[in-house]
């Protein structure tokens, strides 16, 4: 798996996900969400528009980012899921810790703060 910051504003940060997330490529996630997170990154989207795999320990990695981020007041949001990774969202309910979106700008857009009334 490759990530590759694709934009970034501020203190948010949009990652691609591309392949898979397994016990090959989990280290590589957990590497750059340290260097990230020292870098004052707060906010994180993930596009999982080109994730093909994810395996327990891709799951376990996830929640390690987001367990990260929380700890510096931080949130991670995922967006792109598709097919048998949605439904392993939904069977570990991890869909109940993640936002999902469908797509990077809808994921961005609910980062920004809630209109004044």
């Amino acid at each position: 798996m490759e990530l590759y910051a694709i934009e970034v504003f501020g203190d948010l940060l949009v990652l691609r996900a591309d392949g898979g997330l397994n016990t090959g490529t989990s280290s590589q996630l957990s590497d750059q969400v340290t260097t990230l997170v020292q870098g004052g990154v707060q906010k994180i989207v993930v596009d999982c528009t080109k994730l093909e795999i994810i395996s327990s320990l891709g799951l376990s990695s996830l929640l390690m980012l987001h367990t990260r981020i929380k700890r510096v007041g931080g949130e991670v949001k995922l967006c792109g899921l598709k097919g048998a990774i949605v439904q392993v969202l939904a069977i570990t309910k991890l869909d109940k810790v993640f936002e999902l979106y469908p797509d990077v700008e809808s994921a961005r857009l609910a980062f920004r703060p809630a209109a004044k009334a």
